[in-house]
């Protein structure tokens, strides 16, 4: 399967020297691979250069907007979304082959994703089938502007494919850590750009159903271990997200006193 086919593949990526070098090996049967880069200070822009990728240098706009970007520097007939921490199986390639060089009426494909989380498949606590579109007819789909949780927005009939992507979630504990504060802060300022309210109390009962849900309802305790770090950090996430919101609300309603109300994107603590 050496015969490069109509499929561009869009990336983001920051800082990723360790996922990329497999994420790109497992995409190599596309014609064109366009990479996003938002500042990187290790080896991911050399790499991405030494593939023969297209890399470009674009200040962070959001994840929505970053891959929005990289989805309109795409030339081929079809394109594949994708992050630096996920790999297309071989049985996946040869499903998107097929579907290159035999096209339907259809416009978009969506795929189950294997998450997997310290060398463990995780199977519950709605971590599998995890279905996301990102396969597109260019010019048929487009990211949604969300500045996290973003998707693809496909125009038209899009069909559920049976092959997985495998995605090597981060399971190292400080990047989780982190990870958790950057989202919990874009959750909380989207939010309260809706006009949502939260309190603190209200945060602490969200993150306790959270992880009552996942690690009993939805049976993460059957993933062993892992299932119940996830659990955990799922909670954590979702308390802080709430917490920080509770914080915006509260600077809105003082700053209202006084007359001046900050703006949604405002920076939080």
């Amino acid at each position: 399967m050496t015969e490069k086919v109509s499929l561009s593949v869009a990336m983001i990526v920051k800082n990723e020297a360790e996922n990329l070098p497999d994420c790109l090996r497992s995409v190599a049967f596309a014609r064109q691979i366009v990479v996003v880069d938002s500042g990187s200070s290790d080896e991911t822009v050399r790499i991405a250069a030494e593939f023969g990728c297209e890399v470009f240098s674009e200040a962070w706009r959001g994840f929505g907007p970053q891959k929005q970007f990289a989805v309109e520097q795409c030339r081929e007939a079809w394109i594949l979304v994708l992050d630096a921490d996920e790999r297309i199986p071989p049985e996946t390639a040869r499903v998107i082959r097929q579907i290159i060089d035999s096209p339907g009426n259809l416009n978009g494909y969506s795929f189950p994703r294997k998450n997997f989380f310290q060398g463990r498949w995780i199977r519950h606590a709605g971590w599998w089938p995890d279905r996301v579109v990102r396969l597109f007819r260019r010019g048929q789909g487009r990211m949604t502007g969300a500045a996290v949780h973003e998707a693809v927005a496909v125009e038209g009939q899009v069909k559920a494919l049976e092959v997985p992507i495998d995605h090597w979630t981060e399971s190292r504990l400080g990047p989780i850590l982190r990870k958790i504060d950057r989202y919990s802060t874009l959750g909380a300022q989207q939010a309260f750009a809706e006009g949502r309210w939260c309190s603190i109390g209200s945060a602490s009962l969200r993150a306790g159903f959270t992880f009552f849900q996942d690690y009993l309802l939805r049976g993460g305790l059957l993933d062993g271990p892992e299932g119940l770090t996830l659990a955990v950090t799922d909670a954590v996430n979702k308390f802080f997200k709430y917490a920080k919101l509770s914080e915006l609300n509260r600077r809105a309603a003082e700053q209202g006193q006084r007359g001046r109300i900050p703006p949604p994107s405002g920076a939080i603590g």
